[in-house]
């Protein structure tokens, strides 16, 4: 028999616990889904135990996760296949005579990894290990250095495929297909920004990113020739991208498309063989059972939540503010800010969204719009401290003269042009919703 407590009380207790299990380090599918087999047992007693195996069951058999296996295994075995190194040659043929043109082409590079890998880390890691060493021979500053590829590298969860999108529309019921169209412009944009304050901030001081003579002497032939090596990852996005939006597959027949193109790649590239296969396949069996495991412990979170009454007393609290529909929706912006700083953004949704989601409902925005909206602010996340992910990646792999302190500082001036492309896109709700609103086949 469980105990008798009001549904604030309860939602609060829920919650606190939840933030006292991440604070000691605890791993976040640990935490959703110790807190709510605590909160579970405590108020219904050891019958509650019986719902969280169906509820897990019930996840699983989404066929949208089947999507976020095939994506990760593309990215892995894209990371592996030697794309990012054929790619950084030509940008260096081409651009490395210009102030900035190393930052600039590796952002370039991350947008295209983005739109072939669905996360954060392939691009990060690969160029941090790729592109870092060349930035800081040629005399890069760390801020453009440093700043680029960790404010490219989060480029990963906003142009499609992403796994965080399929995560949200797995949670929502949202078009998946229309999520990653959506995320098309915006993550255009954002990368265009990137490079464009790259070239602003060069220009005016280029000792941060000196132009470099080219040691050999190339000739327009040449250069050329190193072009080939965008053709197969364009070809592998207007793949995986053409065949959602013409309405002739589905986000996981499409993630199938990638995955066999990816391997297509790799066989073309002659990285393709059982050593590579067999580390690309173990690094995606972890990820994916990584973030299945999130799934799992958001689902149980999110069930529990809902059947203490925490979704209809949270969207009364909101409801009774006065801030109006808009000061709504920037009130959970700037808690998505927040919480990005602490929690992964998969954390994120199954914490937030069965609040937050209905109440955009209500207040008739645009569910998608929405959605891509979070997907963008989840771009600071990787940037902002304390949790920031790409941060410690680029710890990792910086040499040991490069302070957590500088890798802070080389990210503000990147997380400040992601904060004006959130506010933009709110403002003009079409460079999300006109893309999918042209889509063939209802997305």
């Amino acid at each position: 028999m469980g105990i008798s407590i009001g549904v604030g009380p309860l939602t609060a207790l829920l919650f606190s616990l939840l933030v006292v299990t991440l604070l000691t380090g605890v791993p976040l599918a640990v935490a959703l889904g110790g807190t709510s087999v605590v909160v579970g047992l405590l108020f219904w007693g050891p019958s509650s135990l019986f719902m969280f195996p169906a509820k897990a069951l019930g996840a699983m058999e989404s066929i949208i996760l089947v999507a976020i296996a095939l994506f990760v295994l593309m990215g892995c075995i894209l990371e592996r296949s030697g794309i990012a190194d054929a790619l950084y040659e030509a940008v260096y043929l081409w651009l490395g005579r210009l102030k900035g043109g190393l930052a600039i082409g590796t952002v370039g590079i991350c947008t295209i990894f983005a739109a072939m890998a669905g996360m954060s880390a392939p691009a990060t890691v690969t160029m941090g290990l790729v592109a870092l060493p060349s930035m800081f021979k040629r005399g890069y500053s760390n801020t453009i250095a440093i700043g680029s590829i960790a404010a490219g590298g989060a480029l990963g969860i906003l142009i499609p495929p992403s796994i965080t999108m399929i995560v949200y529309g797995m949670m929502t019921g949202v078009s998946v297909g229309k999520l990653f169209i959506g995320g098309v412009f915006p993550g255009l944009l954002l990368a265009g920004l990137f490079m464009a304050y790259i070239a602003v901030r060069c220009a005016i001081n280029p000792s941060m990113g000196p132009p470099i003579p080219v040691e050999r002497d190339v000739s327009l032939r040449v250069r050329f020739a190193a072009l080939r090596s965008v053709v197969l990852p364009l070809a592998l996005i207007v793949a995986i991208l053409g065949s959602i939006y013409s309405g002739i597959a589905t986000p996981t027949e499409a993630a199938a498309i990638g995955a066999f193109g990816s391997i297509i790649c790799a066989a073309l590239y002659r990285t393709l063989n059982l050593k590579n296969l067999r580390e690309a396949s173990l690094e995606a069996l972890k990820l994916t059972t990584m973030v299945m495991w999130i799934v799992i412990g958001g689902y149980w979170f999110a069930s529990v939540f809902q059947a203490i009454g925490g979704s209809q007393f949270a969207q009364q609290l909101i409801f009774s503010l006065p801030f109006g529909r808009w000061g709504v929706l920037i009130l959970m912006q700037v808690t998505f800010i927040f919480l990005g700083m602490l929690m992964d953004p998969l954390g994120i949704i199954f914490v937030t969204m069965p609040v937050y989601f209905p109440i955009i409902m209500e207040l008739g925005f645009d569910p998608v719009w929405f959605g891509v909206l979070f997907i963008v602010n989840m771009e600071m996340a990787y940037l902002t401290p304390p949790f920031g992910c790409n941060l410690f990646y680029l710890k990792a792999i910086t040499p040991k003269s490069v302070l957590m302190m500088d890798i802070y500082r080389s990210c503000v001036p990147f997380v400040a042009i992601q904060s004006i492309v959130l506010i933009i896109v709110m403002i003009f709700p079409q460079i999300i919703l006109w893309l999918p609103g042209q889509m063939l086949g209802g997305g």
